[in-house]
């Protein structure tokens, strides 16, 4: 019974639009005031959220965050255009495409899908309406493309479900690579059947990338060479055993600052504040959130809460199948209702003993999860993807979400091939 109140007492404080943070800590408290026999005390509660954002992996999170945005600001997201444009823009579909690939290589320096979008769209949306596409079409496809930058790693959501699960991060990064690479092949494939049967205006997207082609091969990529080089010093640090994540992420720090203050030379000094508050407004509710998850995580468990929903699904449906799309289905509801870092924290001890009993690795079902929440990053209500695009373009959210429901759907299509094709996720995985 007590936790059927807990569930109903948080849903409610949701909807009366209660944050986050402050509503599972409101939650976490009330079995010990609902419950005498339920000796845990605030003192409990707060000491299990000090503990919980205590941790040196965590720490990886603020730095992507700082990194992301001194990219943002140096302009990188305009280097990695220039160099796929200048491969893809001759062919169908090649500019929509060229949007796509630099999404999946942003997302490798971000590590967040807002701060993709944000920062490949203020630069490619309006070069693209002005070569003749559709400024609907154009703001969904880097809305949902922006996805890409939780699922190619570093991913920031990774980090999260590594804390949670005790799952190595190392390994949820090198596990989000081919699945990011078949999302990202997925909606080039829908861009193509679009400009194909809508057309394209060829003579503006030639004068465009002609300008390209006259600065040669040579020059275009030693421009855009430090920006891709980003993604592999990262990682290279992460799989060659340089650096753990946490470490590398300090390493991409000073990588962003210097290529962006003295290599490309597009960040000023006087712009460094206005990067570290950014940072900081950024990262400070995630904080005040993971401290709350950690302790409603703990008040769960003690309630044994996963258990019984364990118990309850496995007796309701019998086979594997059945129960992985059971919590695909969940997950996707979660994902348009409620923002990643909170599902991942509450859900993840949840669900993780449901699967590991049907044998799910437990690397695999966390990309299950991400990409599951990524969805949620383009469906409406929540839907912070479509609320960032539409503030660069004044494209209203709903007119947004209507276009960008063909892309979702090979979004869907690529979460079930990814949730009943093991080895999509653990090809790569040692």
């Amino acid at each position: 019974m007590l936790p059927i109140l807990i569930a109903i007492l948080f849903i409610v404080l949701l909807l009366i639009s209660v944050p986050i943070s402050s509503a599972l800590g409101i939650v976490s408290l009330t079995p010990s005031l609902l419950d005498p026999n339920f000796s845990i005390s605030a003192e409990y509660i707060i000491r299990s959220m000090l503990g919980g954002i205590d941790s040196f992996p965590l720490l990886a999170v603020p730095m992507f965050v700082l990194s992301g945005i001194l990219m943002a600001k140096g302009g990188v997201s305009k280097k990695l255009f220039d160099v796929f444009s200048y491969f893809l823009g001759d062919h169908t579909a090649g500019m929509p495409c060229a949007v796509i690939v630099t999404c999946l290589f942003y997302g490798a320096i971000s590590g967040s899908a807002p701060a993709t979008v944000a920062a490949v769209g203020s630069m490619t949306i309006p070069l693209l309406i002005r070569m003749g596409y559709d400024k609907t079409f154009i703001t969904a496809l880097v809305a949902v493309a922006g996805g890409l930058g939780v699922i190619i790693p570093p991913s920031i959501p990774f980090i999260l479900y590594g804390m949670a699960s005790g799952a190595s991060v190392g390994k949820m990064f090198m596990a989000g690579i081919l699945p990011g690479v078949l999302i990202a092949a997925l909606l080039m494939l829908y861009a193509f059947y679009y400009c194909k049967r809508h057309g394209e205006d060829k003579t503006k997207i030639h004068e465009e990338v002609d300008v390209l082609h006259e600065k040669g091969f040579v020059k275009v990529f030693i421009e855009s060479f430090w920006a891709l080089l980003t993604p592999v010093i990262i990682l290279g640090c992460i799989y060659s055993g340089i650096a753990s994540p946490t470490e590398a992420a300090v390493i991409s720090v000073f990588y962003a600052f210097i290529i962006s203050k003295f290599v490309y030379r597009t960040l000023a000094w006087k712009d460094i504040k206005g990067v570290f508050v950014e940072a900081i407004k950024t990262f400070a509710p995630i904080l005040f959130i993971l401290a709350a998850a950690v302790a409603f995580s703990r008040i769960i468990t003690l309630l044994q809460i996963p258990q019984s929903a364990g118990t309850f699904i496995l007796h309701s449906f019998s086979s594997k199948f059945a129960v992985l799309l059971i919590i695909n289905v969940l997950l996707l509801i979660v994902g348009m209702v409620m923002d990643t870092s909170p599902a991942i924290l509450i859900l993840t001890p949840i669900l993780l003993p449901i699967t590991t009993s049907l044998g799910i690795d437990p690397i695999h079902f966390g990309i299950i999860m991400v990409v599951n929440l990524a969805i949620g990053f383009v469906t409406p209500p929540i839907g912070i993807n479509l609320f960032v695009a539409s503030s660069l373009t004044d494209v209203p959210v709903m007119q947004i979400a209507k276009k960008a429901m063909p892309l979702i759907g090979f979004f869907l299509l690529a979460l079930l091939l990814i949730t009943f094709v093991p080895a999509i996720s653990l090809a790569l995985v040692g």
